[in-house]
């Protein structure tokens, strides 16, 4: 009998240091950490990069990641010789192969049918709406004319998205016809998404939810719904929706959390949503909550980060015990709060360096300052989660401690950026 120790694939992640996390998790549990990749070098640009692929990493294989077929191909070795334990991943455009993959093995994973759902937020949109869960008004336009009539129909100003995107690409709030034209042929015209998948044809149009947008996280173990709480989300601002900061946990009252929570709950459901963690994003608006996205995943970004720091509670472990046959314990240690604070750029060139990076990290309470851009590298006012420079973290007693720490650590950091015409401005 083998006594060697299971392994655990990672097909793809998110590009960020959180994309990472689960490797080292599943490395620290003991496990034979697999990364698969169709590019495996990609994630070598973030900052645990180092780090994660000198220790944490035992194994790259590279193959052909959008397809389940190659996927199942490249893991059957460690299949028949009972070595694979789980396979898994934290991004969206692999949760629908990873899910077929998990099925073929016989693994612990999300439905096939479940992860299609999540994936596609046309098919996500479809579900809730027989179920009677609240979301915007939406139509897939697979034309101009047609994306103009559901743009009259809903009323500006709008919103045009790719179905099958992530990080908010392509998602563009539009006021007048000729914007909603724009971003139809922006969307409409590339038939591959942005890691070469193929894409539903057109593109989605939506009425546009005024309020303020919140996710709400949980996880399913042994049956149990487990809801570890609403994260405030910060925006940038329009045409585009990045992300620009977090909270966890949230401010609002706790009427509200519980609305929240409980759309949350029944979208999950609706969308049949049957293992491990989820995220979703909800707006709350003058009517009441409204469903933005259900993820069939962990929350991106560094909220895994801000739910250790407030709770105790390490999440990438966790969900890793879960893709591996174990159960997760989700018990909170702490009770404390944390919130993160993205920086972009102002204008568009070449960044030239990032002044202030000690000061911030000398701000009480701050646990982490990362900067994810370089000298040299090309930048522009954020129109994706993609386009932002780094991010800082802090933590405190209150939401409000750590929103003002997260606040006065960004406020310290200014890029330096060189502009065509050779001016540098601050």
């Amino acid at each position: 009998m083998s006594t060697s120790p299971g392994v655990l694939a990672v097909v793809e992640s998110q590009l960020s240091n959180f994309g990472l996390t689960p490797l080292r998790a599943a490395h620290e549990l003991g496990f034979h950490t697999v990364l698969m990749s169709n590019n495996p070098d990609r994630y070598r640009a973030v900052s645990l990069a180092e780090e994660v692929y000198a220790k944490h990493i035992d194994e790259i294989i590279q193959a052909d990641t959008n397809s389940a077929d190659a996927v199942a191909t490249a893991l059957e070795p460690m299949h028949a010789a009972g070595r694979l334990s789980g396979v898994m991943t934290v991004t969206d455009y692999n949760i629908p192969i990873v899910a077929e993959v998990a099925a073929r093995f016989g693994l612990p994973g999300l439905s096939p049918a479940a992860a299609r759902n999540c994936r596609d937020k046309l098919l996500m949109r479809q579900a809730c709406q027989a179920a009677g869960v609240a979301v915007p008004g939406f139509h897939q336009a697979t034309s101009e004319d047609d994306a103009l009539a559901a743009a009259d129909r809903f009323g500006y100003p709008c919103v045009v998205k790719p179905m099958t995107e992530s990080a908010s690409i392509g998602v563009t709030l539009c006021r007048t016809p000729d914007e909603v034209l724009g971003a139809y042929r922006d969307i409409s015209s590339s038939s591959t998404d942005f890691r070469g998948q193929p894409r539903r044809p057109g593109a989605l149009v939506e009425e546009y939810l005024l309020g303020f947008e919140v996710s709400v996280e949980s996880v399913l173990v042994d049956g149990e719904r487990r809801f570890l709480g609403v994260t405030d989300k910060a925006l940038g601002p329009h045409p585009y929706f990045v992300e620009m900061g977090d909270t966890f946990p949230s401010m609002l009252s706790e009427p509200v959390r519980e609305e929240c929570i409980e759309l949350a709950r029944r979208a999950l459901e609706a969308v049949g949503h049957d293992f491990g963690a989820a995220h979703v994003e909800v707006k709350m608006t003058a009517d009441g909550p409204r469903i933005v996205e259900v993820n069939g995943r962990m929350p991106g970004a560094e909220i895994t980060q801000l739910i250790r720091e407030a709770t105790g509670v390490y999440l990438q472990r966790e969900v890793v015990k879960l893709h591996t046959g174990r159960s997760a314990d989700l018990t909170p240690t702490r009770n404390r709060a944390a919130a993160s604070r993205y920086l972009a750029a102002r204008q568009s060139g070449t960044l030239s360096g990032i002044d202030g990076a000690v000061l911030a990290r000398r701000v009480p309470g701050v646990v982490e300052v990362d900067l994810e851009a370089h000298p040299g590298d090309p930048v522009r006012p954020a129109e994706s989660n993609l386009d932002l420079l780094g991010y800082v973290v802090a933590a405190g007693d209150t939401t409000g401690d750590a929103v003002r720490r997260a606040e006065a650590a960004l406020g310290q950091l200014t890029p330096r950026i060189d502009t065509a015409d050779g001016a540098e401005p601050r």
